[in-house]
Formats: structure tokens, sequence, C-alpha cells
């Protein structure tokens, strides 16, 4: 106590901070969570900052309560909504000319959630060619800085969309636009070609990452993070993707050959040779969860290079050589041949997709999935606030098509949705 008595006025107040700090410490630790310490993430919390989607409840919305739904609705086709709530592409080639302010106004998490996420690291190739602001917002969903993000642009975008990417993409070193670009074709093989180029990318960037996952700019999750590792850690090594017997009325897309003229793809009135190596070509879908293994056999196995050249002049190769090469005996977290391993796009976990001929009454014995509620291109559901009750009752990780062109509430309450889960396992 003497000695205590004879200490420096200084280094007693500095003593006794100190007592007082550990203190805290000590009762931070001790309980499981104190708003001084949730005060730390509340700057990730969505909060109503008066954007125009924020007239409508998303709670209500996301339980279907039919007020609500009417009310978003109504809002969504408002001309001074609808001006409202687009972002013009310049906004984020000028929003990231200063990086730490853009990350931090558009509330990107900076740190892994969980040390079970930062020791799954996932690798993402994303294929765009318009809609910045739904592309944006997409990254943001699925942001985490122990991930790694490919981005493609189609050589043909507009220099304003290809110009607001890559302001974005350089504000993260997780996140870098692919070496080489290609001009993609609707369903011709530069589709595959891009999520090539990102893989082999993806791939040589780092070797930590487990799982690929691909997606387009109007995918949106219906999972976070946290909840695709758990769910990808169960697979043990295996893959999830549609991978089925081509149907007879698909059997012409690989039987005869084609060829891209004008930027669209045409028969060339010739048959093509048997598959290489007697392989069956399988009937799939353009997106698909891999392991890492398999994407080391993609671009390394001897076998698939050569169902790669064969692919090459075939219809809408997307939806059947990611299928066919889960078939390959020896390719890691493939399955047989036979049909009894067959998985449809309901069962893999990849991608939720409406198509309009699938749709129906909930008491149709034909109806994969209730009505759509907001419209239709190309036969696919573009989501309503409506869909979205339905969508989150799924397994699937991701669903298409979203567009904040047509129903942004429906990404609005989906995003908001999300970071609240995410940021509840913090609790």
């Amino acid at each position: 106590m003497l000695q205590y008595r004879k200490l420096p006025l200084v280094v007693k107040i500095f003593t006794a901070l100190l007592s007082l700090w550990l203190l805290s410490l000590v009762s931070l630790l001790n309980s499981k969570w104190t708003p001084a310490f949730k005060l730390h993430y509340d700057w990730l919390e969505y909060t109503d900052d008066g954007s125009p989607e924020s007239e409508c409840n998303c709670s209500s919305i996301l339980e279907g309560d039919q007020e609500a739904l009417d009310k978003a609705k109504v809002l969504t086709i408002t001309r001074e909504f609808q001006k409202r709530v687009k972002i013009p592409n310049e906004y984020y080639v000028n929003a990231t000319k200063d990086c730490k302010i853009f990350i931090k106004n558009r509330k990107y998490i900076t740190f892994p959630l969980s040390k079970e996420e930062e020791d799954f690291p996932l690798a993402y190739s994303m294929i765009v060619h318009h809609k910045v602001q739904n592309f944006e917002r997409l990254l943001r969903a699925i942001y985490a800085p122990q991930n790694f993000y490919c981005i493609h642009v189609d050589k043909k975008a507009e220099p304003s969309v290809f110009n607001a990417i890559l302001a974005i993409t350089s504000c993260f070193p997780n996140v870098f636009l692919v070496s080489q670009s290609v001009d993609v074709v609707y369903a011709g093989w530069p589709r595959v070609q891009a999520d090539l180029n990102c893989m082999a990318d993806l791939y040589n960037t780092s070797k930590r990452w487990k799982y690929f996952l691909n997606l387009c700019g109007q995918d949106f999750p219906l999972k976070t993070n946290l909840e695709m590792v758990r769910m990808l850690k169960l697979l043990n090594g295996g893959n999830s993707m549609e991978s089925e017997n081509m149907p007879p009325e698909k059997k012409w897309r690989v039987t005869n050959a084609h060829q891209i003229v004008d930027g669209k793809i045409q028969a060339k009135g010739e048959a093509k040779s048997p598959s290489p190596f007697n392989l069956p070509i399988m009937s799939g879908n353009a997106y698909f969860v891999a392991s890492r293994g398999y994407i080391h056999s993609v671009l390394h196995d001897k076998r698939i290079q050569v169902l790669i050249e064969w692919m090459k002049d075939t219809y809408s190769p997307d939806e059947a050589i990611w299928a066919t090469i889960q078939r390959i005996p020896g390719v890691p977290g493939s399955t047989r041949p036979n049909r009894k391993y067959d998985v449809s796009d309901i069962n893999a976990l990849a991608r939720l997709v409406k198509w309009q001929w699938h749709e129906g009454s909930q008491d149709s014995l034909d109806a994969l999935y209730p009505v759509c509620h907001g419209n239709h291109v190309r036969a696919i559901c573009v989501y309503g606030a409506g869909d979205l009750q339905w969508l989150l009752e799924n397994h699937h990780f991701f669903a298409n098509k979203f567009d904040t062109d047509t129903d942004p509430i429906a990404i609005y309450c989906l995003e908001r949705y999300l970071r609240k889960k995410a940021l509840a396992q913090l609790e």
C-alpha cells in the first residue's frame, strides 16, 4: 500500500483505468451478448434509411400478408417510385472513388462472421452483361472477405456497364475481373468458356477455397454464407447439380453440329460423331455447386479435355457438359451413370427457377410450384415480392430471376432478411 501511495498520479490513473477495462472485459466475456458489444456490429444492419422500398413492411411480406403484398405491388408500378429506385451506372464509378466510404455506406461485411466460415472459403464465378444495380446488390449479399469472386463481363456489354463493374471490383482484394473475357452467345459454347476462364483464374488464385459456385447477374441468395457452408460440409466432398438422362426431345442438341453465325447459334446441317469414350451425355443445368476436386478434373483431366472439344459445336452445351462430367468415373464427387443417381433441378442445391409451364395452383397434381407473382422472361419467372415466402421454404442456395427494374422490393426484403439472419449468429 505504501509503495502504491508513492507512485506518480499519472500511473495511478492509468492503473485504475486498466482495472476498469479488465472488469468490463470479464463482464463482456461472461455475457452472451451485451448492448456495448452489439454496437460494434450495428453499422452492418440494414435500417430504414429513407430508400423508396422502405415504405413496405418486409416482415409482413415475408409472411405472405396479402395487404402488405398489395401495397408493394401498387408501389412498384408508381412512376415516382420507379424513378427514385433506379441507380445509374455512373453512380458506382463515382461512389467507388473512395472505396473505404463506399464499403461502409453500402454495409459490406468486412470480416468473417465465424471461424467456421473463415476456414471454409468459397469461390464464385459471376457472369454479367447488364443491370449493374442487380450485380452490386448480389455481390453485397454474398460478399465475405475469406471468399473469392471472379467476374466475367460480356465482351459486348455497354462501356458504362464494364466501367461500373470494374470500379466496384477494384475496391476488394478478393474480387477480380476474369483474365480473359469472351463474347457470350445464348445457347452457344462461349457461355461455357466464360465459366471455364473464371474456374482457371479462381483455381490459380488460391488453394484455400473448398467449393465452386457459378452465378449470373440476376441470381440472388436464399441462404446466408454460414448456412451454405454447413450444407456444403454435409456433401462430404460431393457435388450438387442437375444430372439426368437426356430426354428424347433434347437429343438433337448433341447429335447435330452447330455453329455461331453473326452472334447467333444455328445448325450446320450435319450429324456429330459419337461422344468420346462412349460417355453418356446427360441433361443438366448451367449452374451448379462443385468441389475443388471436381474443378481440378475439369481443368486437368485429359478425358474431360477431349469431351470439351467435342461439346463445342453442340447446342446449349452449358446444359449438358457439367451434368455429363458429374457421371464420369474417377471425377471427385461424381456419381455413377445409372439413372438411380439422377438428380433433378428441384433436388439439386444450386438454383431455384420457376418455369412457366410447371406453375399451377396448390391443388394441381401436375404443378411443381405456385404461380409466379412477378412476370415472365423467356418462360422464366422474374420474382415478385409475393414469391418470397415460397422461395424461403426451399433448400436451394440461390434463385433466378430477380430484377430491380421490375420488382426491387423482392430484393430489398430478401437482402434485409438474410443480413438480419447472418448477424443473428453473432449473438
